[in-house]
């Protein structure tokens, strides 16, 4: 009787085990397989900030003490607006020296030119006298003495005329220097006085009156409008479909919800060598009143669509090399192994299958135990 027991119990046992043996091995198992999807968008993500495409910061060329600042950030201004402007008084006092130094030399030109007129007048006379002793003597009415006298006459004026003609030249040229002079002390009391080199927003003032400017010692930071743009940094091995003109959307860390709209215009030629990203720029199409630069943007960029495609989770995929992969297809009622390629990898980590694998064998969407070659499997939905 305990005999009997004893066997019934392990018979019992033995069945149970085997029971849960073929549950765990051998049922169909059901798999959740892909979808076809349609219009299916392929987008890669970029993190980046706000940077300017056209910034400047903008001082004097040249040294003095700051008198007037005419503008604060936050201030848009136009081309040519006044910023600020030097202590003009030193230079005032140049350009007045200049000015006196030019005078001078117009009245050195006037003499000089006036003595040529003179030497001029003096050798044509001494030319006539000349002419008219030479005719005498040839007649015999004046003295062969007198003839030569005055041609020697018209010698020395040709050469006073040479010399006022030099005195001209010179004073001509000092006449030019002078007012070189006067150009170059204008210009830099010109350079006394900040403009804006093109329409832009003020983004920062550093310098206040009565600072002591150096040369080149900025006072403020512009923008051009209409140049901000987001720079975002996208992994080289996502970025091999991005082109000029796609579009994007933007979405700055101060504004959560709500993405701006843009497009791609410039894409880096250089990758950086450490991160393995490639530099991208998006400009917004309607940006907002306000901007920061430097912010922290969260930039999509869709680089194409694709009509139909079952989309594989990467996590389904064996051996992903970035191209192809291997995938557990259902063929015969029963689970299988596959080498497929792969067109794109989609935000969310999935893979459109590119090749002729028959669109009637499904394909798993998830992976779980007990997947084996030959194991009996269903398809269910994903």
């Amino acid at each position: 009787m305990r005999l009997s027991r004893i066997l019934t119990v392990g018979i019992a046992l033995a069945a149970v085990i085997a029971g849960a043996w073929w549950y765990a091995t051998q049922r169909p198992l059901a798999v959740p397989v892909a979808a076809v999807m349609r219009d299916v968008p392929i987008r890669v993500f970029g993190l980046g900030t706000i940077e300017a495409q056209v910034l400047s910061r903008v001082g004097f060329e040249v040294p003095g003490t700051l008198v007037e600042v005419l503008v604060d950030h936050g201030d848009e201004v136009a081309e040519g607006t006044v910023l600020a402007r030097l202590n003009p008084a030193s230079q005032q006092a140049r350009v007045a020296k200049a000015e006196a130094a030019v005078l001078s030399a117009e009245a050195a030109a006037q003499r000089a030119e006036a003595q040529r007129a003179r030497a001029e007048a003096l050798l044509a006379q001494r030319q006539a006298t000349a002419a008219r002793r030479r005719e005498l003597a040839a007649r015999g009415s004046g003295s062969i003495e007198a003839a030569e006298q005055a041609e020697t006459e018209v010698a020395v004026a040709a050469a006073d005329l040479a010399v006022n003609r030099a005195d001209a030249a010179v004073a001509a040229a000092a006449l030019a220097d002078a007012k070189a002079t006067l150009l170059v002390e204008r210009t830099a009391l010109a350079k006394h006085t900040l403009t804006a080199p093109y329409d832009a927003v003020v983004i920062a003032r550093a310098r206040e009156p009565g600072t002591a400017l150096n040369p080149g010692e900025a006072v403020f930071t512009l923008v051009a409008r209409g140049s901000l743009w987001a720079l975002a940094h996208v992994d080289e091995g996502r970025a091999g479909d991005l082109a000029l003109g796609q579009p994007a959307t933007v979405t700055m860390r101060s504004r959560p919800g709500a993405p701006i709209a843009g497009e791609v215009v410039r894409i880096g030629l250089e990758s950086d060598r450490v991160t393995e990203e490639r530099r991208v720029y998006v400009r917004c199409r309607q940006c907002p009143e306000t901007v920061y630069l430097g912010e922290q943007a969260e930039v999509v960029i869709e680089t194409g669509r694709l009509a139909a495609a079952r989309l594989v989770p990467e996590a389904a995929v064996h051996g992903f090399d970035g191209a192809a992969g291997t995938v557990w297809t259902i063929e015969n009622g029963r689970l299988a192994q596959r080498r497929v390629r792969f067109a794109a990898r989609t935000l969310d980590a999935r893979l459109a299958i590119t090749d002729d694998l028959p669109a009637e064998v499904p394909v798993a969407a998830r992976v779980g135990p007990g997947f084996a070659v030959g194991r009996a499997a269903r398809a269910v939905g994903p």
